[in-house]
């Protein structure tokens, strides 16, 4: 087992990618703290699930966006496990949009969810991986953050740009101290759309809808890729077969930047 011994803290874990990372990392050994917003039925699933291979699983509603519950969240989960080991940021908001469209507490939305929540996470876990010389930071980016096409909102773009500065920077200052952060940048890939009226007006770009098969064929490969194919990914990440990877950025996607 891969990930034998260790903790895993995984926001948006409820469903789509941050489900298919739990159900991995669990088959694998780890025990987890799962956290999701609001999908608490769907959450407490992927515990029972996860909890079938075998591991200790902590399943708690919370915002990570805020800061307080940030550290009620890290807190219950290190006085119960004692360490997190390997933190992985899924939780992610796209509501799509021109820079001048957006309101400004809706901008400020994107950007405490999709950058502030893993500054947040980081600040709550990174002492004790610097403690134990030990630990890995898995952040899930998007196709925005390497380039600007038609049909991405500037707050994502903006956003997901920040989290990669984010990324490099922790890399750089904790590498001295055995701990590393990667992020894994996304595109085309089957998800469950929570909020569908994000994408209403994608079709204007010329391109197909987020949800339509035929989005596809984006990709030189053909189709979509699999949220057990980023799980994967972060899988990688996460154990030692990538310790001498960090401040880097790893694309899931299918070729569609090459």
């Amino acid at each position: 087992m891969r990930l034998k011994g260790k903790t895993a803290f995984i926001s948006g874990a409820g469903r789509n990618s941050g489900r298919a990372i739990a159900l991995t990392f669990a088959r694998e050994g780890a025990d987890l703290i799962l956290i999701a917003q609001s999908q608490g039925e769907e959450l407490n699933k992927v515990a029972k699930e996860c909890e079938g291979y075998g591991v200790k699983v902590l399943a708690m509603l919370g915002d990570v966006s805020k800061e307080d519950e940030v550290k009620r969240l890290t807190k219950a989960g290190l006085e119960k496990f004692g360490k997190v080991d390997v933190l992985v940021s899924v939780a992610a908001i796209r509501p799509l949009a021109n820079a001048w469209e957006y309101d400004t507490e809706q901008w400020m939305q994107v950007f405490n969810v999709n950058v502030h929540s893993t500054f947040f996470l980081a600040k709550e876990l990174v002492p004790g991986m610097i403690e134990r010389k030990t630990g890995s930071i898995i952040a899930l980016g998007g196709s925005s953050m390497v380039t600007v096409s038609s049909g991405y909102g500037a707050a994502v773009v903006s956003s997901k740009m920040a989290l990669h500065g984010l990324i490099k920077s922790l890399a750089q200052g904790l590498a001295p101290h055995g701990v590393r952060a990667n992020l894994l940048g996304l595109a085309n890939i089957e998800n469950v759309r929570a909020h569908p009226e994000w994408y209403k007006d994608m079709v204007k770009t010329g391109k197909p809808a987020m949800d339509s098969p035929e989005r596809g064929k984006l990709s030189p490969m053909g189709r979509k890729g699999t949220n057990q194919e980023v799980a994967n990914v972060c899988l990688f990440l996460a154990s030692d077969e990538s310790s001498y990877i960090t401040g880097d950025r790893i694309l899931c996607a299918g070729g569609m930047h090459v």
